[in-house]
C-alpha cells in the first residue's frame, strides 16, 4: 500500500496525557512508514518534543478570533500544497481552526480524536468540521453516539503505554526505609479532585490499624492538592504511613515496589494508569467509570467498584492485603492482559489508527 500523508494538530502547550499520546501515534505511524507531521503552537511542548524527534512542525498560534482569521489563508494554502491525505485533530479549538482549514484545502479525510469522557457539548467539532472521529474506549464512544455521531462514523483505538524493556530496578523501598515485610497500596495520577486521593485515603482508614506493615504511597504533581493532601494525612495521625511523594519522573522504577495500585478516580475516558501498573505485574483496583473496566479484566487482573462507595473499596483492597497468592495472580494476569497480548502497545495504536485511516478514505473515496 502507497504510505499516507498525514497532520496532526493540537492547540495544547502543555506535554501531558493527550500531547503524549500525539507523540506516540505519531512515531508509530512514522515507523509503518507513512510521512506524519504536525500543527502546533510556536510555544508548545509538544512543538519541540516532536522537533527534537525529527518531526516536522509548522506552528502558529491558535487563541483568539484574530490569530484565527489571520491564520486560516496560511493552513489553507499549507494543506493545499502538502497533498496530504489525512488531518488528525485532538481538542477543540484546533479542530475549528484547522479543521476548516483542511476542508477549504480538499484534504479527504478529517479526524477529530476524542481523549476525554466529560460530556459532549457542541456537535461542531465531532460532525460539522471533521468527517470521522476517534475514541479512546466503548464508554466514550457510545456517549458520542448518544449526542448523535453516526455509529459508522466512530471507531475505538485503544491508547498505548510505552513499557520500559527492561524494566528498571525498583528503588521505591530503600527510598522510604521500608523492608519486604510491607505491604505498599500505590497510585499514580495528577493531584486532582477527579483521581478520587482523598476517597482512596478515606478507604484505608479502617484497614492500618488491621495490617500493622501496611503503607500507602501517593505519586501526582498539583501543588495545591498536594499541601491538602498532607493536610489530611496529617489530620489523620498516620502521615508516617501515608507517603505523599510529588511529581516523579522515575515512575517505571517505583511501580515493581508497590503491592497494589489503586485509583479512586471519578471519571476517565480510557485510564493508562492501570494499563501501567498491570504491566508492572500489580493488581489493580479502582472504581468502575469511564473507560476504566476495558482497561482490565475486573475478577482476573483486578476489582472494581461503584464510585464514592467507600466501604466496598475498603473491602476490595482488603481482600488483596490479606491475601498474597491472590495479589500473585491477578498480577501475573494482568501482565498478560496489558503487556504480553500486546493490546497497549505503540505498534498496536499505529496498526489500529491506520486502519481507520485507510478505511475511512476508502469509504469517503
Amino acid at each position: 500500500m502507497m504510505p499516507l500523508r498525514i497532520v496532526h494538530a493540537e492547540a495544547a502547550t502543555g506535554f501531558a496525557g493527550q500531547e503524549r499520546y500525539i507523540f506516540r501515534l505519531m512515531c508509530a505511524l512514522r515507523e509503518r512508514g507513512h510521512h506524519v507531521q504536525a500543527i502546533c503552537q510556536p510555544h508548545a511542548q509538544l512543538t519541540t518534543e516532536l522537533r527534537r524527534a525529527g518531526f516536522q512542525v509548522d506552528t502558529l498560534y491558535m487563541d483568539g478570533p484574530w490569530n484565527h482569521l489571520k491564520g486560516l489563508p496560511r493552513l489553507v494554502r499549507l494543506l493545499r500544497q502538502g497533498g496530504f491525505d489525512v488531518v488528525n485533530t485532538h481538542s477543540r479549538r484546533e479542530t475549528l481552526l484547522v479543521g476548516t482549514a483542511a476542508r477549504l484545502a480538499g484534504v479527504p479525510l478529517i479526524v477529530r480524536t476524542r481523549h476525554l469522557a466529560k460530556p459532549v457539548g457542541s456537535l461542531l467539532a465531532f460532525t460539522r468540521v471533521p468527517k470521522r472521529v476517534i475514541a479512546p474506549s466503548e464508554f466514550v464512544r457510545q456517549h458520542l453516539i448518544e449526542r448523535g455521531v453516526a455509529p459508522g462514523h466512530v471507531a475505538v483505538v485503544p491508547p498505548a503505554v510505552d513499557f520500559p524493556d527492561p524494566m528498571p530496578a525498583p528503588v521505591l523501598r530503600a527510598e522510604l526505609g521500608l523492608g519486604p515485610d510491607a505491604v505498599i497500596v500505590g497510585s499514580v495520577g495528577v493531584l486532582r479532585r477527579e483521581k478520587g486521593h482523598e476517597q482512596l485515603i478515606e478507604a484505608m482508614l479502617p484497614l492500618f490499624p488491621r495490617y500493622p506493615h501496611l503503607q500507602l504511597v501517593i505519586v501526582g504533581g498539583g501543588d495545591a492538592a498536594l499541601e491538602k493532601l498532607r493536610g489530611l494525612a496529617a489530620a489523620t495521625g498516620l502521615a508516617a504511613r501515608i507517603h505523599l511523594l510529588g511529581a516523579r519522573s522515575d515512575v517505571p522504577a517505583l511501580l515493581p515496589d508497590f503491592d497494589i495500585f489503586a485509583l479512586a478516580t471519578h471519571i476517565e475516558a480510557s485510564g493508562t494508569a492501570f494499563v501501567e501498573a498491570g504491566a508492572a505485574g500489580l493488581p489493580v483496583v479502582g472504581t468502575r467509570v469511564g473507560g476504566v473496566p476495558e482497561m482490565m479484566r475486573e475478577g482476573e487482573t483486578g476489582l472494581l467498584v461503584p464510585l464514592f462507595d467507600i466501604p466496598a473499596l475498603t473491602s476490595a483492597l482488603d481482600d488483596l492485603i490479606a491475601d498474597p497468592d491472590l495479589r500473585r495472580r491477578m498480577g501475573q494476569a494482568g501482565r498478560r492482559f496489558c503487556l504480553d497480548e500486546g493490546r497497549f502497545t505503540r505498534a498496536a495504536l499505529g496498526e489500529r489508527t491506520e486502519h481507520c485511516y485507510r478505511q475511512w478514505l476508502e469509504e469517503l473515496h
